[in-house]
């Protein structure tokens, strides 16, 4: 048995969840993706995948998909993805280590 690239915490699946589930249409899960940005170089990026791109990493936990990007792999290795809800922000929270 492999390990999961990525785990996800129940807040941050229940929110997959509702996401996917207000989308209503043919989106399959949640990819996310790294991108340049500021100082530290990176950012993470998320978005409704339609399809399953060829080298996608595929993640299933809690009855949730997240696509991982193969440009963003090396960079998720080991990473909880949470969601958090608090009185000044709400949003997911990746917890790489």
């Amino acid at each position: 048995m492999t390990k999961q690239v990525m785990k996800l915490t129940d807040a941050a699946a229940e929110r997959v969840k509702q996401l996917m589930s207000k989308r209503g249409d043919r989106a399959i899960g949640l990819r996310v993706g790294i991108r340049t940005a500021g100082c530290s170089g990176m950012a993470y990026t998320m978005e409704f995948a339609e399809e399953k791109a060829p080298y996608d990493e595929v993640v299933e936990d809690k009855c949730v998909t997240v696509l991982i990007d193969a440009k963003a792999l090396m960079f998720l290795i080991g990473t909880e993805m949470d969601y958090v809800d608090e009185k000044l922000q709400s949003g997911f929270v990746f917890t790489n280590p």
